[in-house]
């Protein structure tokens, strides 16, 4: 699978130890990382991961664009719902095309939970 992962500042230290957490499981996939998300997990793990640009400077909009035309098979996106984004358009845009397009879109732990056992038992 192709899977993309992005958070924002404050949820960066939870999805950097979730991704330790299931480090194994994320191995067998092709991922994906806005900037500094990706920064961050290389760093914390063995993980090989394809970097776009930070999210305020147009991540946000490279992922949306890999969602629009099938490149992506699951997002793990760690949102701040307590902090204003300056980018929040985009944030917006991307979501949207999850819908649209129905990829699967974890925005929390425990969907990403569920959905990473899924991808285990299979």
């Amino acid at each position: 699978m192709n899977i993309a992962l992005i958070a924002h500042d404050k949820k960066k230290q939870d999805i950097i130890e979730f991704v330790k957490r299931n480090e194994e499981a994320f191995s067998k996939h092709k991922l994906y990382a806005t900037g500094t998300t990706g920064k961050l997990l290389m760093e914390a793990t063995k993980l090989t991961i394809n970097r776009k640009k930070s999210g305020p400077l147009g991540g946000d909009q490279e992922i949306g664009s890999m969602v629009a035309n099938g490149k992506l098979d699951l997002i793990i996106f760690f949102r701040d719902p307590l902090t204003a984004q300056a980018h929040e358009p985009d944030i917006t845009a991307l979501l949207r095309l999850c819908d649209l397009y129905e990829v699967p879109l974890a925005t929390n732990k425990q969907s990403a939970e569920l959905f990473l056992e899924h991808i285990k038992l299979n």
